[in-house]
Parts: structure tokens; sequence; C-alpha cells
């Protein structure tokens, strides 16, 4: 079974069991997530592959991380990813592309990326549910981060953290590639009729 497939399957079985645990019906969690009731049995039924977005809203909605739902093999104690083994969950023409490390949600979501802008390119993302909350330290180049209306420009071993609830785009407005790591941090999400906590 190849890569790819791994991950359709354990997005699948995943998708299922914390929509149970969460009390979701099909409905429900199409109207939280803003995903069709048909794209949400496509994937329970492994005929799809989702994009990154759509699987962004169905982790939010669900108030779990994204590794969460595509992982098929977690250890209990300590987990290692080694150089390359990260999920590619995004790319671009130009050569960017976005990689979950690493996701767990034992105290409520949280999620580490790397991201690799090359000069010109960057990536928009729709506004996360309120109380998410991202950090992003810049390791080489220069991060331009759009913050609904505000810019900001993050060097070189800076670092940023905002609340991620508005629209937020990463760009890299410099002429060398851009490489920053990212930490996300989602509120947890109870059953359908639970409180957050």
């Amino acid at each position: 079974m190849s890569d790819l497939e791994q991950l359709t399957q354990a997005l699948a079985r995943n998708l299922k069991r914390w929509r149970g645990e969460r009390g979701f019906t099909l409905d429900a969690l199409a109207a939280r997530a803003g995903v069709s009731r048909g794209m949400i049995i496509q994937i329970e039924q492994a005929r799809t592959n989702p994009s990154v977005g759509t699987t962004v809203k169905l982790a939010d909605a669900l108030g779990v991380s994204i590794t969460t739902l595509l992982d098929h093999d977690r250890e209990p104690q300590a987990r290692v990813v080694l150089p390359g083994q990260g999920v590619r969950m995004w790319s671009s023409r130009e050569g960017s592309e976005a990689h979950m490390l690493l996701g767990d949600d034992r105290r409520g979501p949280v999620e580490m990326w790397t991201y690799r802008l090359e000069a010109g390119d960057g990536t928009a993302s729709d506004p996360h549910p309120a109380g998410t909350f991202e950090m992003l330290h810049v390791t080489e180049g220069e991060l331009t981060l759009d913050l609904a209306d505000d810019r900001y420009v993050v060097p070189a071993g800076g670092a940023v953290s905002f609340e991620a609830n508005l629209p937020h785009a990463y760009r890299n407005e410099g002429t060398v590639p851009m490489l920053m790591t990212m930490a996300v941090s989602i509120p947890p999400v109870h059953g359908a009729g639970g409180r957050p906590s």
C-alpha cells in the first residue's frame, strides 16, 4: 500500500472515529466545518483524497490536530520524525512546501509544521476557530505575515505569535528562500452539546 493510500485509509478511519466520539451527525459536522455532507461521506469511505483546506476545516471542527486525523501508527511514549518523514500538506509550482511534522491531542490539539517559501511565493489561510494560536520562528530569509489588514515583517532568527481566528497569509517578498517552523495550538472541542474546557 502506498503512503497516499495509507493516509487515505487512516483519514477515513479517524474521521469516522472522531465524529462518533464528538457525537456529530454527518449534517452537524458538515455545518461546523463548512464541508459538504457528500464530501465527508466520500472521505469516510476512503473514496477521495481531500485538499489540505478541507482537512484543516474538518480537524478544526472536530477540535483535533491534522496529525490525529492522518495518524495510522501512533507511538505511546515518544515520536521521532526524521528528516524527510513529515507529511507534505501543501506545495506550489514554485517549489514552496509545508510539512506537518508532529501533532498531539492529549492536552488540546497542537501541531508542528515546517514551511519553505521560495522568493516571491506565499500561501493564505482561512480564519481558524476562536482561540487558535500560532507561533512562527523564521530560520532563513524573511517572512511577511499578513494578519487581516496588518502586515508584519519577521527576519531570520525572529519569531511572531498571533491569534489565528483572522484571515492570514505567509509571504516571501525577498530574493532567497524563507524557512520557518510553526506551532499551532487549537482549542479543544467537546461533543455536540459540550462546552470547551
